[in-house]
């Protein structure tokens, strides 16, 4: 059975089309510190935004979703209650 990580810092989350996790504004990921995953508190459409700038939009059920985010976007996105995780 494979173990969750246990990540040791939560950043709330606010939607943003232009704002990543880190303040930035850097649309390419470059220099931004990407999360190791995302938690979904409340099931909906998300977008992510990955470290190189593409989005992945899809519908996200209550948990966690790994990968190198830099952003939630704004738009298309109607889940809610989210973090981005950290294990550092």
């Amino acid at each position: 059975m494979s173990q969750q990580p246990i990540y040791n810092k939560w950043v709330a989350i606010t939607k943003s089309d232009t704002v990543n996790f880190d303040a930035s504004v850097s649309t390419s990921g470059a220099g931004v510190v990407p999360c190791d995953a995302v938690y979904v508190g409340t099931a909906g459409t998300i977008a992510l935004v990955m470290q190189d700038g593409s989005v992945a939009a899809t519908s996200a059920a209550v948990g966690f979703i790994a990968g190198k985010f830099i952003r939630v976007n704004s738009t298309n996105t109607a889940a809610a209650g989210m973090f981005a995780c950290y294990n550092v």
